[in-house]
């Protein structure tokens, strides 16, 4: 399963309840209301334990985990920085 498709199914089944027809790639989960304050710990929590990465305070932000699309670019950045 790729990166992307791991999240999304995450968002899927823990905030969405099975409803994937509203989350497109570059759907803002913030704007939507798909995912809140308490939303964020478990996203977090979830892509720190799948993905085997440590998610700073300073990279809380919107630009990283608002969307999908942000999703995939942050978790590029994190992984390709920790094989180096």
């Amino acid at each position: 399963m790729s990166q992307i498709s791991a999240v999304k199914e995450f968002i899927i089944e823990n905030f969405l309840f099975g409803e994937e027809d509203q989350l497109k790639l570059d759907t803002d989960f913030f704007d939507q209301g798909i995912i809140d304050s308490t939303g964020v710990v478990e996203l977090v929590s979830f892509l720190e334990e799948t993905f085997n990465i440590s998610i700073d305070d300073e990279e809380l932000i919107p630009e990283n985990l608002s969307s999908l699309k942000n999703i995939d670019v942050f978790l590029q950045k994190k992984l390709n920085h920790k094989v180096v």
